[in-house]
């Protein structure tokens, strides 16, 4: 069995085939448990595999050499975003206004917070510059981390967090403040959690799914402009 593993391990294909059959399970344990938000099938797919890559010891870049057409798959799929949001262009610019003011608040309001409790406690400016971006999408947070002197592997860390940590308590979360616009669901939920929490609004509403793209977008571009602002002032 050794070295059947052995041989087996050395074909991509058998870590594109672990990523498909992981995340299939996430989904199939989503939908039995009434697509609970708690149990994300992305985050149950990211267990699986790092148990898996844990027990055989296997290093992470032979995984991704297989996984890394899913990778690939990432950025058409954030591009398809345009299109419920093309659909939904009457509705964006009758609430312009609100939406700016909402991308503003919430994206300085994400970025202020993460440097200010870290530089309470850490005030490593690798550190900070890493934590600044987590809520903009992974692509977009690394980059912004390493031009400015930030370590990509806890960008990464904490982009996965705070989304999955988004996806799963911004439904219960708006439900109890009693928000019911599906508009203004989506966009907080795509400014505070990214691609989870985008990916979580399309499967609770199409209108708050288009919404939840237009502020992951937007709050990227805005990250990108406002983190070495927000950097200099708190250093």
């Amino acid at each position: 069995m050794t070295e059947v593993w052995s041989y087996l391990s050395r074909d991509p294909l058998l870590w594109l085939c672990a990523t498909l059959v992981a995340y299939g399970f996430g989904l199939a344990l989503f939908q039995a448990l009434r697509r609970s938000p708690l149990v994300n099938p992305g985050l149950t797919a990211m267990i699986m595999l790092a148990l898996l890559l844990s027990a055989t010891a296997t290093p992470f870049e032979t995984y991704f050499e297989g996984a890394q057409f899913v990778h690939f798959l990432l950025g058409p799929a954030t591009v398809c975003l345009a299109l419920p949001l093309y659909d939904n262009l009457q509705r964006v610019r009758a609430v312009a206004l609100p939406l700016l003011a909402a991308l503003i608040t919430g994206s300085v309001t994400a970025m202020l917070s993460a440097l200010l409790i870290a530089s309470a406690f850490l005030p490593d400016a690798a550190i900070l510059a890493s934590l600044a971006p987590k809520s903009a999408t992974a692509a977009v947070a690394i980059g912004i981390s390493e031009q400015n002197g930030g370590s990509p592997l806890l960008t990464t860390l904490m982009v996965m967090m705070t989304g999955l940590v988004g996806a799963a308590f911004t439904t219960p979360l708006l439900n109890a403040l009693g928000i019911r616009d599906w508009r203004a669901r989506g966009f907080a939920t795509g400014v505070a959690a990214h691609g989870f929490g985008t990916a979580r609004a399309f499967q609770v509403n199409p209108t708050a799914g288009a919404f939840a793209g237009l502020g992951m977008g937007l709050n990227a571009m805005l990250t990108a402009i406002l983190v070495p602002i927000l950097l200099h002032l708190v250093l």
